[in-house]
């Protein structure tokens, strides 16, 4: 268990909790709602409910216990007959509806088996709960790609930086690997430069001057693979540190393990692979949906 949210239904606090990336709705929250002295054990005593939970058991859960199913439904017509959550699902392996105890406790049902619940406590209550849900999912689903509108667009401005740079500037010619003098002096940041943009940044900012007079340096000139890699790079070589590798051979590592996440990275598009579903929701094409 994990996220935990609560909507307003009618004035009623609900908790909603997330269990196996499902969203599972507390049936003791909504039972406020219902007028009278009603317990959940009164809900699931009724033969449609125990039908209907069946069903859905059967759609969701491959190892619903059948044949324990058949004997509640089977007491179910009787006046003494009640089962409880614990009873129900320790008996039939049910998964659509759970009992929790400590804090935040109460018995939780999937959102599909809370709207059914929502029925027996009125059908206003249940179009209020499902429009509040409903509500929280929008809202749930513009944070999303609020967040991954600006990644693409922080993607796409870099890709235009890059672009544009690359006519421009200038790599050093020299040999890094031959000329081993400048890795005596190195800082840990021109490891890094060398191994995955091929020189340092002073030799960079002598290369370019007009770049370097605006400020930029060697980075600011990176695709966004380039600044991946980097970054797991930079892990990298403090891992290397830490195991007393010496400079030459950490070079030749992240030499190595850079040019071989920057050709994987290269070959794959991700931002080509989404499909705009609406305004809300992005999809990877293989995922597509087609009408």
């Amino acid at each position: 268990m994990s996220k935990m949210t609560n909507i307003y239904v009618e004035d009623k606090l609900v908790t909603i909790v997330r269990k196996d990336d499902q969203d599972y709705i507390c049936l003791t929250d909504m039972l406020k709602a219902k007028d009278g002295t009603f317990f959940i054990t009164d809900w699931l005593r009724n033969r449609n409910t125990l039908e209907f939970l069946s069903v859905w058991e059967k759609i969701n859960n491959p190892n619903f216990n059948y044949g324990e199913f058949a004997i509640i439904k089977n007491l179910s017509g009787l006046n003494n007959f009640k089962v409880s959550v614990k009873e129900w699902t320790e008996k039939t392996n049910a998964i659509g509806i759970f009992s929790k105890a400590g804090r935040y406790g109460g018995t939780y049902a999937h959102r599909d088996i809370a709207f059914e619940f929502g029925s027996w406590i009125s059908p206003t209550f249940k179009l209020y709960l499902i429009t509040e849900y409903q509500r929280l999912k929008e809202i749930e689903t513009n944070q999303y790609n609020l967040e991954w509108n600006f990644k693409r667009i922080l993607s796409k401005a870099n890709y235009y930086i890059h672009t544009d740079a690359i006519k421009k500037f200038v790599l050093p010619n020299k040999n890094y690997e031959k000329d081993k003098e400048w890795l005596i002096y190195a800082e840990e940041a021109d490891l890094l430069n060398v191994a995955l943009f091929k020189c340092t940044a002073k030799d960079w900012r002598e290369s370019n001057p007009k770049f370097a007079e605006k400020g930029m340096n060697i980075r600011d000139t990176a695709s966004i693979n380039e600044l991946v890699v980097l970054s797991n790079l930079e892990n990298l070589n403090a891992e290397l540190i830490k195991s007393g590798i010496d400079k030459f051979q950490r070079f030749l590592k992240l030499k190595e393990t850079g040019s071989y996440q920057l050709n994987i990275l290269n070959e794959m598009d991700f931002m080509k692979t989404l499909k705009k579903l609406n305004d809300r929701i992005y999809l990877d094409k293989k995922n597509e949906i087609k009408e």
